[in-house]
């Protein structure tokens, strides 16, 4: 099951579990659609895979599932 993190890890936006500007790599690096297409191109600074746009999880889910809150922030080198 996803973590579904609440935030870019470069640019710290807010990203809920209903964001469609949330984007994922395999290892779910988690980055706002900004960042991942204008800063990395639509690949992970991370890993080097694809970054495509996270699932959102249904509503009704979220109380037995919730999403993550632990925020990831790293320094990314830019391209």
């Amino acid at each position: 099951m996803l973590a579904l993190r609440p935030n870019c890890e470069c640019c710290d936006k807010d990203l809920p579990a209903s964001s469609q500007e949330a984007y994922i790599c395999s290892f779910e690096c988690t980055f706002c659609l900004d960042c991942a297409d204008d800063v990395f191109g639509g690949t992970c600074p991370n890993c080097g895979g694809e970054l495509v746009r996270r699932p959102i999880r249904p509503e009704g889910k979220l109380n037995r599932f919730p999403a993550s809150t632990e925020r990831v922030r790293k320094e990314h080198p830019r391209p």
